[in-house]
């Protein structure tokens, strides 16, 4: 057992899961796992006890529902061994007709709740385990004449475990339905869901219901399975740490500098909007460049664009992204929405910072991100709680969000402004005939910037950004009025 901050605690064996506790279960007290086919319960439980095993502690596993063959099936698919756990298997006869094995075979119509439940307690008074499963109290539901005698029964098991120094794990299917007094009898409750997306991998997530004399982290977790077993992605939460803003971090870019009064703070967040094509993800690999550059780590996760086109792009700007991702100071990855959930999204984020100790995250686009989101009115939450927790940790956060539309009236597809420390919106304009580009930065709450509007120009060297536009009005429009010459603006042959 683990000592968090003073208590002892049960470790799950589950990773992720032991942080929303607090650092696991407490010990020797009765908890209920709940959730539909395929959430996950089974595997939950046995990484609860081969973590029991791993500490030399005595495991039993109580099946009523599947053959002791078919979890070893389970278990060998995340690659694992069950030959120490101890497997009590209450089956019907027909599900195996083995019958020199030592385990009791019996038939539900055949046998009473009252002795299905002796011979449990029988068992475990025998093998005296420190931590128990029981697989799956569906079984006892059906056994039981009706509702009162079946949570009577449960009582009975939870008084039975009462003082054994046991930590005990029920397993229950709520395919049927959800018994919610059920949920007054153990000691804690963990809901298991799994959610049907209309297009791309279904998601699971679980939420802790209830746990007594102890805190743990609310609201709905993701989590996936994958060999090895279930990983947990806790929700972000902000820690009450002392912070600061940093220095201005520069982007290398002259002219663009100036225009920010210095450059980006770290510790800060920067949102770069406008149509798709101004230059809104070259702009911000600049920032990630100068980072590399200067030994500091920078990560890019991006949602649109594949990492070959890409590094691609960043070729034909002089941006030497593979050499840099090559060393490790820039880390690439290409986000899939339908793929990854928002948990595990948030996950490789702290991954990049707390391990990798990025100094700067862009985010590419937020339109990706908001597909990556089944609920629409909880993106602006999530965003706001993941902001918060890049400036805490010092890190220069950079988000990429792209407008409907190419010139004059254009819509973003949700307001973030109010969360962005720094906004900097980038514009088409037509002028001369030719299509341009223009830069502004209409908010900063650290430090003084630039009221004006420059040109901003994708050159084959690098950004170029011109001289504030005086002699134009209305360039945020896209359709411009000139009162000035043409020199006032950047040559198209550079």
């Amino acid at each position: 057992m683990d000592k968090v901050a003073g208590t002892p605690r049960v470790s799950s064996g589950v990773r992720g899961l032991d942080q929303i506790l607090g650092g696991g279960f407490l010990p020797h007290r009765l908890y209920l796992a709940e959730g539909r086919p395929g959430t996950g319960k089974t595997t939950l439980a046995l990484q609860f006890l081969l973590e029991g095993l791993r500490r030399r502690e005595k495991a039993l596993y109580v099946t009523l529902a599947e053959s002791k063959a078919e979890i070893a099936e389970v278990a060998a698919s995340h690659g694992w061994s069950l030959d120490a756990l101890s497997v009590f298997e209450l089956v019907p006869p027909e599900a195996s007709l083995d019958r020199e094995r030592e385990q009791t075979l019996l038939h539900s119509s055949e046998i009473e709740l009252t002795e299905t439940t002796q011979l449990i307690f029988e068992h475990v008074a025998r093998l005296e385990p420190s931590r128990v499963v029981c697989d799956s109290l569906s079984e006892l539901r059906l056994l039981a004449s009706n509702p009162l005698r079946y949570r009577r029964q449960i009582l009975a098991i939870k008084h039975f475990f009462t003082g054994r120094r046991c930590t005990v794990l029920l397993l229950d299917d709520s395919t049927a339905s959800r018994d919610e007094q059920l949920h007054s009898v153990p000691y804690g409750v963990i809901e298991l869901e799994q959610l049907a997306r209309e297009y791309g991998t279904e998601r699971r997530r679980l939420r802790i219901a209830k746990m007594r004399g102890m805190t743990f982290r609310g609201g709905y977790h993701d989590f996936v399975i994958e060999t090895g077993g279930i990983t947990v992605h806790p929700r972000l939460a902000i820690e009450h740490v002392h912070s600061e803003v940093g220095a201005p971090m520069k982007s290398g870019i002259p002219g663009l500098d100036e225009l920010l009064g210095g450059g980006l703070a770290s510790g800060t967040n920067a949102l770069l909007i406008g149509p798709s094509g101004a230059g809104k993800t070259t702009l911000a690999l600049h920032y990630a460049l100068a980072a590399a550059q200067s030994g500091d780590h920078a990560a890019i996760f991006s949602f649109d664009e594949g990492d070959a086109t890409l590094r691609a792009r960043c070729a034909g700007f002089g941006i030497d992204l593979d050499g840099h991702i090559g060393s490790g100071h820039i880390r690439l990855q290409q986000i899939d929405p339908a793929e990854l959930s928002p948990g595990e999204f948030l996950h490789q984020v702290r991954e990049s910072v707390e391990r990798d100790k990025a100094r700067v995250v862009i985010i590419d686009t937020l339109n990706g991100y908001f597909n990556a989101m089944p609920e629409e009115q909880f993106l602006v939450l999530q965003l706001h709680e993941l902001l918060s927790w890049l400036n805490r940790h010092g890190v220069l956060t950079l988000v990429v969000m792209a407008q409907h539309g190419v010139l004059g009236d254009m819509r973003a597809p949700m307001d973030v402004s109010y969360l962005s420390d720094t906004v900097l919106l980038l514009r088409y304009f037509e002028a001369g005939g030719m299509v341009r580009q223009a830069i502004s930065v209409v908010k900063k709450r650290v430090g003084q910037h630039e009221r004006a509007i420059r040109e901003f120009k994708l050159a084959p060297h690098g950004i170029v950004i011109g001289p504030p536009l005086t002699d134009f009005h209305g360039v945020l429009t896209g359709v411009p009025s000139f009162s000035g010459k043409p020199a006032a603006l950047m040559s198209t042959h550079e």
